[in-house]
């Protein structure tokens, strides 16, 4: 039998991991952004954080603050918070309600559809159209009671099509019926975005620096990569761990009726293309992305939810789940840090990548698909980014590199 490498058509770039200047390089950062990070699916909230008409939240990355709504129609749509008379911010602060969105600065007023609808002294502007001065919209997209928005369309799927994968798998869960617990939870970290989505897609470090994660899952931990989603998941190991959080986790996590009996102790995790990902329980779940901020910085986003449940013991079986993933957290953050130190060294270029890595592997393939610079080893020179190609516009719902 040939090993990938001895097959005709194999790319030799996919032995390789992406390489360090990727993760430090200004010119590439800014490339990266424009082609991977504003044409991608950015989560913003649950329908039901939109409980009303007016209801708003809102989104900031790479320089620009979404804000999503929910209109007197009951649609929810997305719009650059921003005036369109001198740009001034229209709303200020994660979420709020509003009958209509009122310019702080001058008063100009626009309905929850986004049309202007008052200006103060109206005739003092003689080039003033109102029906073209409306807000700017964004694209929205709803998948299973979550809002998403993306800053541009580059011809990629919708959440659906990307999830479709593992859509029977998720299903069961009720998602669309569940709610927020607890604040929305912003963390920044000194590591470039990818760091911390390669780390989270990595099942070689899960026996090496996580003895919580080992002694819960056993050997169970598995990992595969389907189109545009990476999926890890592992089973709950019915020892009791030496751990007394892990313990108490193991020991007293209720049963939960509509989940079949193969998920009751199933930990699934599933991470969306580029920078975002579901950790799935069956006492709740978790939601992360990982926002971009400097070539060497990024943000990490993080909600809870859970279908209501007045029990005591899933109260606390929740927030067992948080002091495990706590720990699992800090053991992460350190990890990632000294990675992106080792990214600057110039000693440095890129690593070989196990055929087992089946999610890092999925991931560099995407890069390098629209930044095609991505697979060299060092950094070209300075101004390579003005005629580097771009990528094709994908066709079709499915059309996966």
């Amino acid at each position: 039998m040939l090993r990938p490498a001895e097959l005709p058509d194999h790319d030799p770039d996919a032995d390789w991991s992406l390489p360090g200047w990727l993760y430090t390089d200004p010119e590439y950062f800014a490339l990266e952004c424009a082609r991977v990070i504003r044409p991608s699916w950015q989560i913003v909230c649950h329908e039901s954080d939109l409980d009303r008409a007016g209801a708003w939240r809102t989104l900031s990355y790479l320089g620009e603050n979404i804000v999503v709504v929910r209109g007197a129609d009951d649609a929810i749509r997305a719009f650059h918070n921003v005036c369109r008379h001198r740009a001034m911010r229209l709303v200020e602060g994660d979420a709020g309600c509003a009958r209509k969105l009122v310019c702080p600065y001058h008063a100009w007023a626009y309905e929850l559809d986004g049309r202007l609808s008052g200006v103060p002294m109206r005739r003092d502007y003689p080039a003033l159209d109102m029906d073209a001065s409306g807000l700017v919209p964004v694209e929205v997209d709803q998948w299973r009671g979550f809002v998403f928005v993306r800053l541009e369309d580059d011809g990629g799927p919708g959440v659906a099509a990307m999830m479709a994968p593992y859509d029977h798998e998720i299903a069961p869960y009720r998602f669309i019926d569940m709610r927020r617990i607890g604040d929305v939870r912003q963390r920044e970290r000194a590591v470039n975005w990818k760091n911390v989505g390669d780390n989270y897609s990595d099942n070689l470090h899960i026996p090496v620096a996580h003895d919580g994660l080992t002694r819960l899952f056993g050997k169970s931990y598995a990992i595969e990569a389907a189109g545009w989603v990476d999926k890890m998941s592992g089973q709950l190991d019915d020892r009791p761990s030496d751990d007394p959080w892990e313990r108490f986790y193991q020991t007293h996590l209720p049963r939960v009726d509509h989940l079949p009996a193969a998920n009751q102790r199933l930990w699934r995790y599933y991470k969306l293309w580029p920078n975002m990902a579901f950790d799935i329980y069956a006492d709740q779940i978790d939601f992360m992305q990982w926002l971009p901020l400097t070539p060497t910085t990024c943000v990490l986003r993080e909600m809870t939810f859970a279908l209501p449940d007045p029990r005591r013991e899933m109260k606390l079986v929740r927030y067992a789940n948080w002091r495990i993933n706590r720990t699992v957290n800090a053991e992460d953050t350190w990890l990632i840090e000294r990675v992106q130190q080792g990214m600057a060294s110039s000693s440095y270029t890129a690593g070989p990548i196990g055929a087992s890595e089946v999610c890092l592997r999925s991931f560099a393939a995407k890069i390098r698909a629209r930044i095609p610079e991505a697979r060299l080893h060092r950094a070209p020179p300075p101004g390579w980014s003005r005629t580097s190609p771009s990528p094709l516009r994908r066709q079709g719902p499915m059309a996966v590199e």
